[in-house]
């Protein structure tokens, strides 16, 4: 999957950050739960859009925020 975002969006996790890397995943509740137990920074909150699917985020140690996403 691949998107491109307007130059002053914070999507990525800030403005600094121009690219995202997406991972697909089968089951996005039980892939962040497994990474808060491993002590990773994971955003509280998931986003859904009809028809592509279920997304989650996690912060990596150098601070770029990496996207999950759960296909529909």
């Amino acid at each position: 999957m691949s998107a491109t975002f307007e130059s002053e969006t914070d999507y990525c996790g800030s403005r600094a950050q121009q690219t995202m890397l997406d991972f697909r995943v089968r089951d996005l509740d039980a892939m962040l739960t497994q990474l808060r137990a491993w002590g990773a920074d994971v955003a509280d909150e998931t986003q859904g859009m009809a028809g592509v699917g279920r997304f989650g985020w996690v912060t990596d140690p150098e601070g770029d925020r990496v996207e999950l996403w759960q296909p529909a």
